[in-house]
């Protein structure tokens, strides 16, 4: 009997250790089981609100650096002194934080207090830099059982708006850049503003310091206005046949190619230009209208590379201008004189400022200010020095204009001489080499990003 109760008290006793182990292993994996779910569905969450803080800073980046070079900052020497570049960076601040409050971190707004802003650019005038810093809050789940309420999720990123025009070889090799939806206007180098001197100087590629180019505007009526050289009705000749009798003149220019086999700015395909009046129109036309999608850029290999050496059109067409005009009208919207304008209520100008016609095409948007525009182009400007040059139809890009079609948003006049104003300059730069920066595409002035990636 003493036996029999022994045993039963050294049964219970066991009994009761497994309870208490059974106990111990439930607990033990309620903790195991949190530290999984936190680490599944936290971590994956934090790591997804980083991804996004990192768009966010990117866009904001991006968007500041794309004020900086629309802004004509890049291409004033004396951006620094004169207060130009504080202006730009006056509205850069603005942009970067609209671009970076709209958007959601792990369903978290971003606020002022979270976006940090430097107190202004980085770099030169040349390449001025831009570095955002973005910062989240984010609320934990799981996490919670370790006494983790929230986790900091944050993420910075710089970038950069690059104008070659410093690129010489005083100052060693730069990368040049290589614009897409060039138009076929090439411009001799000769600056309308300074007495038909050089825009830029051909042994270094920079900007001549005494040209008063940037911010110039053509006048509204008569004056010198963007036509072509190669016009009877411009005291030249219809074929752009050299000839003592048709020298190069400043903001005259001479169109390239546009066969879409063979040009250097080959024309689109028609069904790729819906504009008002753009139905029917010529090779020359479809490229105004539309984006010539290669490449053009400064000291580089022939095609299909970027290209440096491009063709003049030396077919005869005395309707040249009259063909320009309605290609001009189509792709700035100003058909019915309601087009994309320059803020002249915005001064100092530069920097710019661009507003949205009654006929811009997104909806919506009129009235109110842009970054972009239809109306913002770019044009070749080539080596003229000597006339003609040796390789005649062959011409020499030595840098860039980028020029804002009928600034003031009405339709251009039927002579088809164009009313322009420069936003900004691009000299190639003797030392520019390598594989060019196709950046924002249209711009000269490229924007990209250098930090976390580029």
């Amino acid at each position: 009997m003493q036996r029999h109760r022994t045993n039963l008290r050294h049964s219970l006793r066991l009994n009761h250790e497994q309870g208490v182990v059974i106990t111990l292993v439930a607990v033990f994996m309620l903790f195991v089981v949190g530290a999984m779910a936190a680490l599944s569905i936290d971590v994956v969450t934090f790591y997804t609100a980083r991804s996004e803080a990192q768009l966010a800073a990117d866009a904001a980046a991006l968007a500041a650096a794309r004020v900086l070079a629309n802004s004509g900052a890049t291409s004033d020497p004396n951006a620094l002194s004169d207060g130009l570049m504080s202006y730009a960076w006056g509205l850069a601040q603005t942009v970067a934080l609209q671009v970076a409050e709209q958007n959601r971190v792990g369903g978290v707004n971003l606020t002022s207090p979270q976006v940090t802003l430097p107190p202004g650019p980085g770099g030169t005038y040349t390449n001025p830099t831009v570095t955002i810093r973005v910062k989240a809050n984010m609320p934990t789940f799981f996490a919670r059982i370790w006494g983790s309420t929230q986790v900091a999720v944050s993420a910075s990123a710089t970038a950069e708006a690059y104008n070659p025009s410093g690129a010489n070889a005083s100052t060693g090799t730069t990368t040049p850049v290589a614009p897409i939806c060039v138009k076929p206007w090439l411009l001799p180098n000769m600056d309308p503003s300074n007495g038909g001197n050089p825009i830029f100087v051909t042994t270094t590629g920079a900007i001549n310091p005494g040209s008063n180019l940037l911010g110039w505007e053509t006048p509204p009526f008569g004056g010198i206005r963007l036509r072509t050289k190669c016009s009877t009705n411009n005291g030249g000749t219809p074929d752009c046949l050299p000839a003592s009798a048709n020298p190069p003149t400043a903001w005259q220019y001479y169109p390239g190619t546009t066969d879409p086999a063979t040009g250097s700015f080959p024309a689109p395909n028609a069904t790729s230009v819906t504009c008002t009046g753009c139905a029917g129109f010529k090779n020359y036309q479809l490229s105004i209208a539309g984006c010539v999608q290669t490449p053009i850029s400064c000291y580089s290999s022939a095609p299909p590379s970027p290209v440096q050496i491009i063709n003049v059109d030396t077919t005869s067409d005395s309707a040249r201008d009259a063909e320009t005009r309605p290609a001009v009208d189509g792709l700035t919207h100003a058909t019915a004189g309601e087009g994309d304008s320059v803020d002249i209520n915005a001064p100092p100008s530069p920097p710019f400022q661009f507003v949205a016609g009654e006929d811009n095409p997104i909806p919506g948007l009129a009235g109110n200010a842009v970054m972009v525009s239809d109306s913002l182009v770019t044009v070749p400007v080539i080596d003229t020095s000597p006339w003609p040059p040796a390789n005649y139809p062959q011409v020499q890009i030595i840098g860039f204009v980028q020029l804002f079609l009928n600034p003031t948003g009405a339709a251009a006049p039927f002579s088809g001489h164009i009313h322009t104003e420069v936003i900004n300059l691009a000299g190639c730069g003797t030392g520019a080499a390598g594989q060019p920066i196709l950046g924002n595409g249209a711009s000269p002035v490229a924007v990209r990003l250098i930090s976390p990636s580029s």
